[in-house]
């Protein structure tokens, strides 16, 4: 691009983002390719501080509850499914995740992401009753079952995906993680997971626990084979379906993690990582939260990013099993996470799932 048509390209982005107007996808792309990181940074964080012109920086106190690492799927880029007969297979009991619970709570905790494998052998049933089990010991946030967990269900008991969400629903299900989403982009998921749900089941599945109003978060894995076009059309498809539902409480961008895996590959730098971070912001602009992911980039750049559009840290996770998988492991406590925010120059403030606050520590 000649440098004066550049320089015209900056110069009306610019001004679409402090009128708070809405990018195409043409001027994401130059976002995400051309733009100078820095300036990129200073658009991210007038978009952020628009939405949340308090100071302050959120977290929340949980526990990633894995309870099967049994999985059907074998996607390619995933370091923690086993086949059902490998002798590192698993499936938690109830009193295993209710103990994780007792640990949760005594540390602070207000919810838990429970989220696994797809295990051939578990019911509607199993999850109907482990869900009514946990709601009838604790009072706390039940985020639980990512889409491919919810389609898995609905293909097991031979009910649609609404029928299957009512009822988790009615069990204890109070929102369901963004998880599976990948990209969100056919030709990709088709080379990396062949065998997952595609771009429109997951999409439906959002929709209609949105239409129930069951809230859920956003994800995107990025850095194993898409282009940057088909990341922007991930970021898009997030936005529309965000127009006509507004059931997302929050987007999270991480980058994907090779070790151990079939797909091998090179995780993103951390400059591709704020940049994603950064266009994320600035494009969904009908997301309320953006959150930085600190256990795939590390506490400090998960920092950094409280500079480039987030205004969340996530969770202090308690446990985590998947990244770690796949050789990266990275731990914070409350304590270390509000350092990190302090340091940063903000005030950290924990939330609860729906990202209501609970407490600030000024």
């Amino acid at each position: 691009m000649p440098e004066e048509q550049s320089i015209d390209r900056q110069e009306q982005i610019t001004q679409t983002i402090v009128d708070g107007g809405r990018l195409s996808a043409k001027a994401g792309l130059w976002l995400l390719q051309d733009a100078n990181l820095l300036d990129l940074g200073a658009w991210a964080q007038q978009v952020r501080e628009r939405k949340h012109p308090e100071r302050i920086a959120t977290f929340v106190i949980d526990r990633n509850i894995n309870y099967t690492n049994v999985c059907i799927n074998r996607c390619r880029f995933c370091a923690f499914y086993r086949s059902p007969d490998d002798p590192e297979a698993y499936l938690l009991t109830d009193d295993e995740i209710f103990e994780k619970i007792d640990q949760t709570l005594a540390l602070g905790g207000t919810q838990i992401l429970l989220q696994g494998g797809l295990h051939p052998k578990l019911t509607l049933a199993y999850y109907e009753a482990l869900f009514r089990n946990i709601k009838a010991r604790y009072t706390l946030h039940l985020h639980a079952l990512s889409p491919p967990e919810i389609v898995h269900l609905s293909e097991v008991s031979s009910l649609p995906v609404a029928a299957v969400l009512r009822r988790l629903q009615e069990a204890g299900l109070d929102s369901i993680p963004g998880g599976g989403a990948e990209i969100l982009a056919d030709r990709v998921r088709e080379r990396i997971s062949p065998a997952k749900i595609g771009t429109e089941a997951w999409i439906g599945v959002m929709r209609e626990a949105h239409r129930l109003g069951i809230p859920s978060s956003a994800t995107m894995m990025f850095g194993s084979l898409e282009t940057d076009a088909e990341l922007i059309a991930h970021l898009l498809r997030i936005r529309e379906l965000q127009d006509e539902t507004d059931g997302f409480t929050a987007f999270i961008p991480w980058s994907y993690q090779p070790g151990n895996t079939d797909l091998q590959g090179e995780t993103a730098t951390g400059v591709e990582y704020l940049r994603v971070l950064a266009v994320s912001r600035i494009l969904l602009d009908n997301v309320p939260n953006i959150q930085a992911s600190w256990v795939t980039q590390g506490p400090k750049m998960g920092q950094v990013a409280l500079f480039f559009g987030a205004n969340d840290m996530g969770s202090t996770m308690l446990e985590e099993n998947v990244v770690k998988a796949a050789g990266v492991v990275h731990r914070l406590d409350p304590e270390e996470i509000m350092g990190l925010i302090r340091e940063a120059g903000f005030v950290p403030a924990q939330r609860n799932a729906t990202y209501s606050i609970l407490k600030r520590f000024d």
